[in-house]
């Protein structure tokens, strides 16, 4: 799932601010990741016509049913750079992932669901589309002082 499912759905109606979708903004959604795993010497070219409209369609899906917060297939592995900060408090940058390993994220989902089964049902869908292992998790979640869901992030040492 490489740039591929960056679809021409997607170019036409955009990754959709919550506002727009179609659930009640007074229910708080937990949002969820579903990430699809490719091996680490993926080839986007294995990738055939019947998988992109596969793709295409789930996309579809996920914006009839207002579940989608955002979309994004990433470029291949070995164009990230890691960034790790050093003892003297200086960023030291590298070539490559963060992580060795055999499997990375190729491509991935930000879901609005009611909860884990929900999210898992479109990781399911998701699998069968992408033809590739799929992890689905949800983010951290609190509640702020108006009562309405943020994310929280780890605090960046300084």
């Amino acid at each position: 799932m490489d740039r591929k499912l960056v679809s021409a759905e997607m170019a036409r109606e955009g990754n959709r601010p919550p506002e727009d979708r179609s659930r009640k903004k007074e229910e708080i959604m937990t949002q969820y990741l579903v990430a699809i795993h490719h091996p680490n010497d993926y080839d986007p070219s294995v990738e055939t016509e019947a998988m992109s409209r596969d793709i295409d369609a789930l996309n579809d899906e996920m914006v009839a049913a207002g579940v989608r917060i955002f979309v994004g297939g990433l470029s291949p592995a070995r164009s990230a750079r890691s960034l790790r900060a050093q003892p003297d408090g200086k960023v030291h940058i590298t070539d490559g992932p963060y992580l060795e390993t055999t499997e990375l994220i190729g491509g991935f989902w930000v879901l609005e669901a009611a909860d884990l089964d929900e999210a898992l049902e479109w990781g399911r869908k998701a699998v069968v589309a992408c033809r590739a292992p799929v992890e689905v998790r949800p983010f951290g979640r609190t509640e702020g002082s108006n009562g309405a869901a943020v994310t929280t992030l780890p605090a960046i040492p300084a």
